[in-house]
């Protein structure tokens, strides 16, 4: 999207899009699974955990942590990934809000 037409949206209509976007694709559903079921930082694990190489793997990670998701500190020659506590909590917030308008507005229809 353009810069210029992004202008159309307000702040929370962007970020939620971010973090759609980062959401979006089942590989990085899978990244932030793994990093889930870890509850810590993991630095080389996430490859061997998913049938993706590991330049895949690296481009998903980017991904997610441009969208906030994910946070990474260098560890040596490595980085090592977790989620993002404060920003998955901006997340669930939203995107429950999002999904839950449904129920507070339904009204009969098709």
């Amino acid at each position: 999207m353009g810069a210029s037409k992004t202008e159309a949206y307000s702040n929370k209509e962007l970020t939620l899009a971010k973090y759609a976007k980062a959401l979006s694709h089942p590989a990085r559903v899978a990244i932030l699974n793994v990093l889930l079921k870890k509850q810590s930082c993991i630095c080389g694990d996430i490859v061997e955990e998913l049938p993706l190489s590991q330049s895949t793997v690296s481009q998903h990670l980017k991904e997610l942590k441009e969208a906030g998701l994910i946070k990474g500190d260098i560890d040596g020659a490595s980085v090592c990934y977790c989620i993002d506590e404060k920003e998955w909590k901006k997340a669930s917030v939203l995107l429950n809000g999002f999904l839950e308008m449904f129920e507070r507005n339904k009204a009969d229809c098709c």
